[in-house]
């Protein structure tokens, strides 16, 4: 026979009122009360039945989180974050993996649908207007984490991609490099791609410098995409000192064919990261652009549940971005 709150109320010698306070998170309580309700709770192997609450509150207290893969190590960090808050607010998360192309977005969209989901988080998914509106028709709180769309039509969550590769050009710049390339950007993504390549144009632009066409490397952000730019960039007309990497994977990639060519970093070439997620474990250390993953998981974990429990609009916000030194770039005032 299954356990209920009348078999915990009667253990714990208080109301059954109190219970499904307690088991709801509704406040009204002491921590003395709660932490024994819980105990006794745990005790007897009692698990809430989910659908039978919603039934009566029309809440499912679950959250849908839709990314791309579990194959890239930031959207871990970013999960961790949301995962923490929501169990401090009794929530539980439900993931579904989207495609990195997003192929799948509307089977996601439909399987936390039929969850019966309070709030849905996404991540790093580029969106048409027939993806947007399928989002919105779910009729929940819905933000968006390390992307966006065009006039403001979702709140999110994100880093200034631009802003960010402007500053790792222009640290490039301030230590001397004049030739210098970008690798792993895609020109087709909108949200990641096109911001970090234009950062890197403006800031060569606005300090007077010429970009080699051989020095643009296009790719999908990954380690294979930093070989084959470095490989291109090996046949370039004018070699260059220093190259923005969109990813730290990439800049591995980078790193792989560097050594391949018994070309040393820095003393060789220079590299900056992007992300700070594997940049510390490359040889050298690698400099970086660090996203802050777990906090931005937070900050759009905690305005999704503030919206859901008080149906308030979520706003966007853009969160400050860090350059790590480490031992990847060389001051090339000092010569080579």
């Amino acid at each position: 026979m299954s356990v209920t709150i009348k078999d915990i109320a009667k253990q714990a010698g208080v109301s059954i009122a109190t219970v499904s306070r307690v088991l709801n998170h509704l406040g009204g309580y002491s921590s003395e009360v709660e932490q024994k309700i819980l105990e006794i709770a745990n005790e007897l192997g009692y698990r809430r039945n989910a659908n039978a609450m919603s039934l009566v509150s029309k809440s499912t207290r679950t959250i849908g989180i839709i990314m791309p893969t579990v194959a890239t190590s930031y959207y871990g960090n970013i999960v961790s974050g949301i995962e923490d808050v929501a169990h401090q607010n009794g929530y539980s998360v439900i993931l579904s993996h989207a495609g990195v192309s997003g192929n799948r977005l509307h089977n996601s969209l439909n399987v936390l649908s039929e969850r019966r989901v309070d709030g849905v988080l996404i991540f790093s998914l580029p969106f048409d207007q027939e993806d947007i509106d399928r989002i919105k028709a779910l009729g929940i709180p819905v933000m968006l984490i390390s992307t966006e769309v065009e006039e403001g039509q979702m709140p999110y969550i994100k880093v200034d991609d631009y802003k960010a590769s402007y500053t790792a050009v222009e640290y490039f710049i301030g230590l001397g490099h004049r030739n210098i390339a970008i690798v792993g950007a895609s020109s087709t993504d909108p949200i990641a791609g096109l911001p970090r390549i234009r950062g890197y144009l403006d800031a060569m632009k606005n300090h007077s410098l010429e970009v080699q066409d051989d020095w643009i490397c296009y790719g999908d952000f990954t380690f294979e995409a930093g070989q084959m730019g470095m490989r291109q960039l090996l046949q370039a007309q004018e070699q260059v000192t220093a190259i923005f990497c969109v990813s730290d994977e990439v800049a591995l990639g980078v790193n792989s064919i560097c050594y391949e060519h018994h070309l040393a970093i820095p003393d060789d070439v220079s590299i900056i990261g992007y992300d700070n997620t594997v940049a510390r474990m490359g040889i050298p250390p690698i400099t970086t652009i660090a996203q802050p993953f777990y906090e931005m998981g937070q900050l759009g974990c905690k305005s999704l549940i503030q919206s859901i429990q008080t149906s308030s609009n979520m706003e966007s916000q853009l969160i400050p971005f860090k350059l790590i030194e480490r031992a990847s770039v060389k001051d090339n005032h000092l010569g080579r």
